[in-house]
């Protein structure tokens, strides 16, 4: 999440929280006019998750900051925990029922350059996909720059990705499809933990940390039960930037990425109507109602130009990243490695030097 400071203390502010619980109370009202019966739980699921990051205090970008600058792995190694809670329910489920489906995704210059960029821009802006939106809803006024250019960003990588996936790849390597739904967990499960301790080099993480991994990874598992695939966030926002390049007149319809028919669909419908999209708003919505109930909201903390400069090119960075990586911390990582496939730890590989890079620049943009 956002690495800023909380500025103002911890008394309830109820006019952000009403407006929180009527932004709540809109989107549900919209989405039940939708005819999609996943639309209504995973609203009120990802609403859960926002408010749980914001009372957890728990988020991604600190743990890889922390392993790239100090070698400190106590936090991204608790991370971990995340995919292999989420992949009890997503390998077995995805690979044996009929109507789930897993992320899946090749290996190759596409996804390392993507998880690259992602990395410099999830440290330039000081926060990732989830955090971005936690933050968001707190009222940062960073994560209120970056989101947009994340969106714009993420259009840019949508029409960049059909030539990026011609570029040398090998396949996708799908453990579940290899050694079956049990022996793709178990071989998950182990590559999981020795990705943990590879990371921790010896050092031991919290058992809190371990236990908001657990939780977050139970919850992301709801999320693939209600909807029926892996909890995903980027595409959510390069919907929201493709639907504003549209009402100003940007003809995307054209393009080979936006000329799919799910995704032409997606662009003519209603916002809500994409399930990373509606997973956007309730995690805004939900992380809003909690940070505004419990006095977490960080609208006062003060943004510089040179902060809002990094804000607004780690966002657009992270926006063309997750295009062609396939997402993000959550998309990529956690649904990646949860869905039995090898992408999601190759993901973080590739995202650790991207980190350490965007760590530098932010420092010489002075952007802290």
């Amino acid at each position: 999440m956002a690495d800023i400071p909380i500025v103002d203390g911890t008394r309830p502010n109820w006019p952000a929280t009403a407006l929180g619980l009527a932004g709540a109370a809109a989107a549900i009202a919209a989405a039940s006019r939708i005819p999609d019966p996943a639309l209504l739980p995973l609203l009120a699921v990802t609403m859960l998750i926002g408010a749980a990051f914001v009372l957890l205090d728990f988020g991604f970008t600190g743990g890889f900051r922390s392993f790239v600058e100090r070698g400190d792995g106590r936090a991204l190694g608790a991370a971990f925990v995340v995919p292999a809670v989420a992949a009890l329910v997503v390998v077995p489920v995805g690979t044996m029922v009929e109507g789930y489906q897993r992320f899946v995704a090749p290996l190759g210059l596409s996804l390392v350059g993507g998880a690259a960029l992602f990395g410099v821009g999830m440290q330039l802006a000081g926060g990732c996909g989830s955090g971005a939106l936690v933050a968001a809803g707190r009222g940062s006024r960073r994560m209120l720059v970056a989101l947009p250019f994340f969106g714009l960003g993420g259009v840019v990588g949508s029409l960049a990705l059909p030539s990026a996936l011609a570029l040398p790849s090998f396949a996708a390597v799908d453990l579940a499809e290899t050694l079956g739904p049990w022996g793709g967990l178990a071989a998950t499960e182990g590559l999981l933990l020795a990705a943990a301790l590879a990371v921790l080099r010896g050092a031991r993480p919290s058992g809190a940390g371990i236990a908001k991994g657990a939780l977050i990874g139970g919850v992301a598992a709801v999320i693939f039960a209600i909807s029926g695939q892996p909890w995903g966030i980027t595409m959510g926002f390069t919907l929201w930037g493709a639907k504003a390049l549209s009402a100003v007149g940007i003809d995307l319809s054209g393009s080979a990425f936006w000329s799919d028919p799910a995704m032409a669909d997606a662009l003519r419908g209603p916002l809500l109507a994409m399930h990373a999209s509606a997973g956007d708003a309730g995690v805004i919505l939900g992380a809003l109602v909690a940070a505004a109930a419990t006095g977490r909201l960080r609208h006062q903390a003060p943004i510089g130009r040179r902060a809002a400069l990094a804000a607004a090119l780690g966002g657009a960075l992270m926006g063309i990243g997750s295009r062609l990586a396939f997402g993000c911390n959550v998309g990529a990582f956690v649904g990646g490695a949860s869905s039995a496939s090898l992408h999601g730890l190759v993901w973080v590989a590739a995202a650790l030097p991207g980190c350490w890079l965007g760590l530098r620049l932010r420092r010489r943009l002075r952007a802290d």
